[in-house]
């Protein structure tokens, strides 16, 4: 047996090189890959998008087009690291534009249903260090927060 890496498949209704052309576009370190269509006798028309693989930051991602029958959920969600304010404000603003939303604690959703961790990579630091006292204020302080403000964490 040959086992070969692991790609997450995102599936869409229709929207998935829209999608993942807005990835790339946001995330460093990201391109478009292989574009397939639908071949006759598919549930959609021959030339139809299929599949867009792509990568976020370096790693292999995918994108269906197979129908509206399992939309995305909070279930699944991916953490993007941001070492600055500006950073967590670029994406987190991104990501919420035409149509996103906001959720608590850095978590949000783009336009396509995706859910989204906008963290910010000291609040990990923070929360994981040997000081218990200022874990705890910034476990109180995101508590409160949509977007996490790094001042705020670091109180």
């Amino acid at each position: 047996m040959a086992i070969s890496g692991g790609t997450p498949y995102l599936w869409f209704d229709d929207q998935a090189l829209e999608a993942a052309e807005f990835y790339v576009s946001l995330f460093p370190d990201s391109r478009l890959g292989t574009v397939s269509h639908y071949l006759e006798g598919g549930h959609r028309p021959a030339g139809t998008v299929l599949v867009v693989e792509f990568e976020i930051m370096g790693r292999p991602f995918a994108a269906l087009n197979g129908g509206p029958q399992f939309p995305h959920t909070e279930a699944v969600s991916f953490e993007v690291r941001c070492e600055t304010q500006e950073e967590i404000d670029r994406i987190w603003d991104a990501l919420i534009a035409d149509g996103g939303q906001e959720s608590m604690c850095g978590w949000c959703k783009d336009r396509f249903g995706v859910n989204w961790q906008v963290t910010p990579t000291v609040l990990v630091e923070v929360l994981t260090g040997d000081d218990a006292d200022a874990a705890q204020r910034a476990w109180n302080a995101v508590l409160d927060m949509r977007r996490i403000v790094i001042a705020d964490v670091l109180a």
